[in-house]
């Protein structure tokens, strides 16, 4: 099994490298010079047509060209590892296939809010503020006292792509909107802050 992920130091590709590195498993760093354009190229646009970072290959499984599986989107990439890779949804850890389900629906919400819903709120926010200020209440009341995700795993206190994808764009808040006042939100304080001291992710992130 290889797991081949592309991408750049200024990406999307952040969320999935976190998960692997927090997880440990193995995959191969293929870094892109977004610079010189080679996510441009013909041997990146095979892989995902869009040009757009970070994309995946799964050399365990075929694709419907025949060859690896190919993934793009960063939200779908948390997922097919938290399927396969991850465990996180296997019927035999939790119990049954109800509850199996129910957290593959729990996790896929909270990728898709994240990717979707609260990051157009972030993106937004010089021209909506009230949008991220709603979000952000709600979420603080959603979050757990030291900033876990309360439904993100369908019950199960246990770090997965869920907390990864909602508690790596909430630590973008600092950086992308250090104008915004975090003090009415200590839960979305302590995700941040509880997010920055995780050795894997400061890792990837350069930190360390």
């Amino acid at each position: 099994m290889t797991l081949r992920l592309y991408g750049s130091a200024r990406s999307r590709v952040s969320l999935p490298r976190w998960y692997l590195e927090e997880k440990g498993i193995a995959y191969e760093w293929i870094v892109l010079d977004s610079q010189a354009g080679e996510h441009r190229q013909p041997p990146f646009l095979a892989i995902n047509p869009f040009g757009k970072m970070p994309a995946l290959e799964d050399t365990a499984l075929v694709g419907p060209d025949g060859g690896p599986l190919k993934l793009f989107e960063s939200g779908a990439i948390l997922l097919h590892l938290a399927e396969l890779y991850g465990q996180e949804f296997s019927s035999a850890g939790s119990g049954d296939a109800a509850t199996s389900a129910v957290r593959r629906a729990l996790t896929a919400q909270w990728v898709l809010f994240a990717n979707s819903t609260f990051t157009a709120a972030l993106m937004g926010h010089a021209s909506r503020p009230e949008e991220l200020t709603r979000l952000l209440g709600v979420l603080d009341g959603l979050l757990g006292s030291g900033g876990s995700l309360l439904a993100g795993n369908g019950g199960d206190p246990g770090w997965g792509a869920a907390d990864c994808a909602l508690q790596g764009h909430l630590a973008y808040l600092p950086m992308f909107c250090p104008s915004v006042d975090l003090t009415p939100y200590p839960r979305v304080q302590a995700a941040i802050a509880s997010t920055q001291q995780r050795e894997a992710y400061r890792r990837v992130m350069g930190l360390a």
